[in-house]
């Protein structure tokens, strides 16, 4: 962490003149280790923040212009608060920002000019949440900066507002709400209709989450996510058409979807049938978790991928060679897709002693069949977002 918060503060002199005065954040990304496309349908999920990170120096300006130097891509734009703040067709990078800036205006604060610098260790693509990494520092260096005071949910609900109005992505809750609240050595069960959460110890004993990234990068915005949401709804509407309590998936379970199977989609009842498997997957975690039955846990795991692959169609087949590598390495007890799909990594749970032979076995092969690198990182649960 000092090697990027030097850089960071290099940085920021080199483009604004000099480094005084600073505030520096970090916000972590997120790995999901199960609970996958359950947020936006007012279920349940469970993150740990990894220690990889969006570093960001800020500090005032004195009227109301924004600069942001992007330390990664060597790109800076600049605004004016006096003007609304406008979405940015040619540096996409800098949306991010700029929604949670329009996002704390819309919301009613008062905002002052700054300068801003920031860098990332977490890989872009990797579905590791670079994107709710970035907005959640830019939020927690602006409320420094200002003095607004919003509770940590309260945040999580405005940067997700931010992607989901001003960058024109419709995601969920979870990606905010971990990087803001996560907490070292605990993974968050969040209830992602109230907003309830839980910090579940994540005593693995010697075992290990073990994230493979598989080169493939996916743009989100661009994809097929949209649609599953929009599939989801049409699902919600004909279940609530027969069980009136039906206001998101969340509130649906298996016999309820076997009652309307005849008046839906065929693709329809699939993303449905996910959805209502993938809560009750979550719900059965956490007590095997704080059982220590691992073994059940890494089932889970196994079953999610299956079901995200078949049902939910958001795996792709570099990602499933390495979930099927994967779980052919003895110590492996799960592995499935984590993040929104189409790409990014997998996340892994296994033994200490089996990493060397993960990477030995599964990178080569991987290589040999897709002609692509894939890269392994063993990540422990870390803190969510705070000034350094």
């Amino acid at each position: 962490m000092k090697q990027e918060v030097a850089v960071v503060t290099e940085a920021f002199a080199k483009v604004f003149g000099d480094a005084n005065g600073l505030t520096i954040v970090r916000a972590p990304g997120r790995v999901n280790l199960i609970g996958e496309h359950t947020d936006y349908n007012d279920g349940y999920v469970f993150p740990m923040a990894i220690n990889f990170d969006i570093v960001m120096a800020a500090r005032k300006r004195p009227d109301q212009l924004v600069r942001i130097h992007a330390c990664d891509l060597e790109r800076t734009v600049a605004f004016s608060l006096a003007d609304p703040i406008a979405y940015d067709p040619e540096e996409h990078w800098s949306n991010y920002l700029r929604g949670v800036l329009w996002a704390l205006q819309e919301a009613g604060v008062k905002l002052c000019g700054m300068e801003i610098a920031f860098l990332g260790t977490i890989p872009q693509g990797s579905g590791l949440s670079s994107s709710a990494a970035l907005e959640v520092a830019t939020a927690v260096a602006v409320k420094h900066l200002t003095g607004f005071d919003f509770a940590l949910p309260e945040l999580a609900l405005l940067c997700q507002r931010a992607e989901n109005d001003f960058v024109g992505m419709k995601c969920g809750i979870m990606d905010q709400f971990i990087s803001l609240l996560g907490q070292k050595d605990h993974a968050l069960l969040i209830d992602c209709r109230t907003l309830d959460y839980e910090r579940i110890p994540l005593e693995l004993g010697d075992y290990r989450i073990l994230v493979c990234h598989s080169g493939v990068k996916h743009r989100l915005v661009d994809s097929e996510y949209n649609r599953r949401r929009q599939e989801c709804e049409i699902g919600v509407r004909v279940l609530a058409a027969e069980f009136p309590s039906v206001k998101a998936l969340r509130d649906a379970d298996l016999n309820m979807l076997a009652a309307c199977q005849t008046r839906m989609a065929p693709v329809i009842y699939k993303r449905c049938r996910h959805v209502i498997t993938e809560n009750e997957r979550v719900l059965r975690s956490v007590p095997a978790l704080k059982a220590g039955d691992l073994r059940l846990f890494g089932e889970l795991l196994n079953q999610s991928h299956d079901s995200l692959r078949e049902d939910y169609e958001v795996s792709c087949a570099e990602i499933d060679l390495l979930v099927t590598l994967a779980r052919k390495v003895e110590g492996v007890l799960g592995a499935r897709i984590t993040g929104g799909g189409f790409g990014g990594c997998t996340v892994n749970l296994i033994h200490a002693g089996a990493v060397d032979e993960f990477t030995r076995r599964v990178l080569p092969e991987y290589r040999k069949r897709t002609g692509m690198e894939a890269q392994v990182y063993v990540s422990t649960a870390a803190n969510g977002a705070e000034i350094l």
